[in-house]
């Protein structure tokens, strides 16, 4: 059995770097409505929706069993054609037929429009991290190369659901 230490370099609490980047990491507020707000001709990719098993910590989170399907739908959130955050989102598909129902008729609108003008929704602590190259959300949003994360879960009726952002080295370039 493989202990986990609370210091090591890829736990979820790690503090994002000082400066503009960790303003934006640390922002509880919508993060599409901040992109909006400073970059021209926002837009947002949808790269899928489907049924997959979702990573370890992502299963605990929603109080899924280990095997059992999670439903994750992806996107890309861009300036024109510059990808700028990748957000990954997951949720225990029975939740799809009550809290999150919504989720299923998004398209490529964004997740915010369901979770910061919902009263009922509330967020859980955000968590960080930066990603080593090669991490398995990277490889899934395209990035090939290290980049720092911030996810939290969002309650409404009790139900979970998972967001985790990865802030594109085209964000900030040259941020650590």
């Amino acid at each position: 059995m493989r202990t986990v230490k609370l210091t090591q370099p890829d736990a979820w609490h790690q503090m994002p770097p000082a400066g503009a980047l960790r303003k934006w990491i640390t922002d509880r507020g919508s993060l599409t409505a901040r992109i909006i707000a400073n970059f021209a001709d926002f837009n947002l990719v949808r790269l899928g929706q489907r049924l997959v098993v979702p990573l370890n910590d992502e299963r605990r989170a929603l109080r899924l069993r280990r095997g059992e399907l999670a439903v994750v739908r992806e996107v890309v959130l861009r300036s024109g054609v510059t990808p700028l955050v990748f957000a990954h989102t997951v949720v225990n598909p029975r939740d799809l037929a009550d809290a999150w129902r919504g989720l299923s008729r998004l398209g490529s609108r964004p997740l915010a429009e369901m979770l910061f003008q919902d009263p009922l929704v509330s967020r859980m602590p955000i968590e960080y991290r930066k990603l080593c190259q090669g991490n398995a959300l990277l490889r899934r949003g395209g990035v090939n190369a290290a980049a720092w994360a911030r996810r939290s879960v969002f309650l409404k009726n009790g139900q979970p659901l998972m967001v985790t952002e990865v802030f594109l080295p085209t964000l900030f370039p040259g941020a650590s």
